[in-house]
Formats: structure tokens, sequence, C-alpha cells
């Protein structure tokens, strides 16, 4: 009887997943930062 192989261990997708996760937190962080400062200059000129 031969043994089955094991399927690689789940970490691999979850790292794929913390990847992802941290370009779509980083894509956040950018966006917010845009508005802040658009908010910032339109307040500075009283529009």
């Amino acid at each position: 009887m031969s043994t089955t192989k094991k399927k690689p261990p789940v970490m691999s997708r979850a790292k794929e997943q913390d990847r992802v996760n941290k370009r779509a937190l980083i894509w956040i962080g950018a966006i917010l930062g845009v508005i802040v400062v658009a908010v910032g200059v339109l307040l500075t000129l009283n529009v």
C-alpha cells in the first residue's frame, strides 16, 4: 500500500490573502490621505 501525499499546508493561502489585504489597506490609506489633503486645501482657500 502506498501512502497518499498530504496537501500543502493552508498557510500559503493565508499569506496570499495577507498580501491582498495589505495592498487594499495601502490603497484605502492613500485615498483617505488624498481626501484629507483636498479638504484641507479647500478649507484654506475658503471655497
